[in-house]
């Protein structure tokens, strides 16, 4: 799969989340296509940044699950602001979304939390994420007693987990181009509709 000859204004859905939607389509075969990098701030502006896998797309936004304890639960709490980047080199492309953060409704993290698979399920609940931890057998020991305990019933949604929505405020849609031409195009939300523009390499 290769990117188009060129990209303009009129390769792209006015609509940003319509455009990142055929972006994924078209990505789909490759390797994690829905993985992103997540970066976050503490409060004073400390940056941290981790790949995490995009959970749904809707004209909100872009959401994904974690520990609200994690260190990103905690700066998205104390900052809610946050960007992704999509990079699918085998297209040469790339998506760059910025925004405020948001917890998704709880049906929402209750819906996808049941259609995890069970160990995952149970890990979630053993892993004190972010934290220091004696060495692997602690955690293994945490998980065979977790298991134990809930046997074959089921594994409840933890109070300490949810979903994140990132309320888009702009997107960049990047292409590879020789001799690092590259294409840019940036959406900005402007009142309820979406602004595009080039911007140079």
């Amino acid at each position: 799969m290769h990117p188009p000859d060129d990209m303009d204004l009129q390769d792209l859905d006015p609509d940003p989340i319509a455009a990142l939607r055929d972006w994924l389509r078209e990505a789909a075969d490759a390797p994690l296509s829905e993985a992103m990098t997540l970066a976050t701030a503490s409060a004073t502006g400390r940056p941290s940044a981790r790949m995490v896998l995009l959970r749904g797309l809707d004209e909100r936004g872009l959401f994904f699950f974690s520990n609200r304890t994690s260190r990103k639960g905690k700066e998205l709490c104390e900052n809610p602001n946050a960007a992704l980047v999509f990079h699918w080199p085998e297209l040469g492309r790339q998506v760059r979304v910025e925004g405020h953060v948001e917890e998704v409704e709880p049906e929402v993290s209750a819906a996808y939390w049941e259609s995890r698979p069970r160990g995952s399920r149970i890990a979630a609940w053993v892993s004190p994420q972010s934290e220091p931890v004696e060495g692997r057998a602690e955690l293994d020991a945490r998980y065979a007693e977790a298991e134990a305990r809930f046997g074959d019933g089921s594994v409840p949604l933890p109070d300490f987990w949810s979903g994140y929505r990132v309320v888009p405020e702009t997107f960049e849609f990047w292409t590879h181009r020789e001799n690092r031409l590259h294409d840019r195009i940036r959406y900005r939300r402007i009142d309820e509709g979406w602004k595009r523009d080039r911007l140079a390499p």
